[in-house]
C-alpha cells in the first residue's frame, strides 16, 4: 500500500518560514496533482496549495504571495515553502496525491506560529 509521509513542521513565530516535504513510500503510476490541505482546530480540512503535472499551480487566496509549491515528479515528492508565516496559518498539514481517480493522504504534520 502507497503512503504519503510528510516531514518539516514544527512551531515557528510569526513572520518566519517552514518548508513541509511529503514522499511517496513507493511508485504511483501517473500522478496528476498534488497538494497540501490543511484542518485548524474546529475548522474543515481546506486546500492550500495544488500542482499538477504540467507544473501548473493553484493557491488558496489567504496564502498567495507567501507559499510556493513544488513537485519533483522523479522522486514523487511535493514541497510547500511557506513564508511570513501567520498564527492563521496553525494547523495540520496534510499532503494529498491524485492517481487514476484514486486520493492517496499522509497522516500530516503539524505547523503551529505562535510567538
Amino acid at each position: 500500500q502507497v503512503q504519503l509521509v510528510e516531514s518539516g513542521g514544527g512551531l515557528v513565530q510569526p513572520g518566519g518560514s517552514l518548508r513541509l516535504s511529503c514522499a511517496a513510500s513507493r511508485f504511483i503510476f501517473s500522478i496528476n496533482d498534488m497538494g497540501w490541505y490543511r484542518q485548524a482546530p474546529g475548522k474543515e480540512r481546506e486546500l492550500v496549495a495544488v500542482v499538477n503535472s504540467r507544473g501548473t499551480t493553484n493557491y488558496a487566496d489567504s496564502v498567495k504571495g507567501r507559499f510556493t509549491i513544488s513537485r519533483d515528479n522523479a522522486k514523487i515528492t511535493v514541497f510547500l515553502q511557506m513564508n511570513s508565516l501567520k498564527p492563521e496559518d496553525t494547523a495540520v498539514y496534510y499532503c494529498n496525491a491524485q492517481s487514476a481517480g484514486m486520493a492517496y493522504w499522509g497522516k500530516g504534520t503539524l505547523v503551529s506560529v505562535s510567538p
